[in-house]
């Protein structure tokens, strides 16, 4: 079942330090720092929103019309490191929760599951005509918002490669004088990224 995302709480830290990123590139002034800064977000981004992977601690919110037709929500995009709530908003705008006891949570899988306990069943009050449903949680590949060492090494790999390809192609980069044909990312880069496709899984 499609919904909406949206970010509640950006992460406070990136995966890779501006200085691993000019290693990587074997840049050793710092005249562009702001500029390989501004790359290494872009890059993870880039990366995040490719993959559904999201990598440092990030708060979102999955919104959808209505509850499902089965008795599993699943979470487009993870790690999910916890489910904070769920809550609906009818007709009239009343807000209310849905009560953790009516559920359990599979954060193991990607995607991660909401799923209805034996007995239990969605709310059945009329829900306004859009986004009615808000299930909030967070994402991550760890608990704490500065703590990188259980990102992959792939990812950071990758978040490196793609700021640098950027920082030695500024602009779009042809083929040759007169071509049109963009180039493509290297295929080192795309197969790093590759594997962590979320699109690839069930959803």
């Amino acid at each position: 079942m499609k919904g909406n995302l949206y970010l509640k709480t950006a992460p406070t830290t990136e995966p890779v330090t501006v200085a691993e990123i000019k290693s990587h590139m074997r840049v050793d002034i710092s005249d562009d720092d702001t500029l390989i800064t501004s790359l290494g977000v872009a890059a993870r981004r880039w990366i995040e929103n490719i993959t559904g992977i999201r990598m440092m601690t990030q708060t979102w919110n999955h919104l959808l019309d209505n509850f499902p037709g089965e008795s599993v929500i699943k979470i487009p995009v993870g790690p999910v490191l916890s489910i904070t709530s769920v809550n609906y908003t009818d007709s009239l705008g009343v807000v209310a929760t849905f009560a953790a006891a009516n559920y359990d949570t599979d954060l193991v899988s990607l995607p991660a599951r909401i799923s209805l306990k034996s007995g239990c069943s969605w709310p059945t009050s009329s829900l306004k005509s859009v986004n009615g449903v808000d299930v909030e949680f967070v994402a991550g590949y760890h608990a704490t918002a500065t703590t990188v060492t259980s990102v992959p090494e792939e990812l950071k790999l990758a978040i490196k490669m793609l700021a640098s390809y950027w920082y030695e192609n500024r602009d779009a980069a042809a083929s040759g004088i007169g071509s049109t044909e963009i180039k493509e990312l290297p295929l080192s880069l795309q197969a790093l990224i590759g594997q962590f496709l979320m699109y690839q899984r069930e959803l």
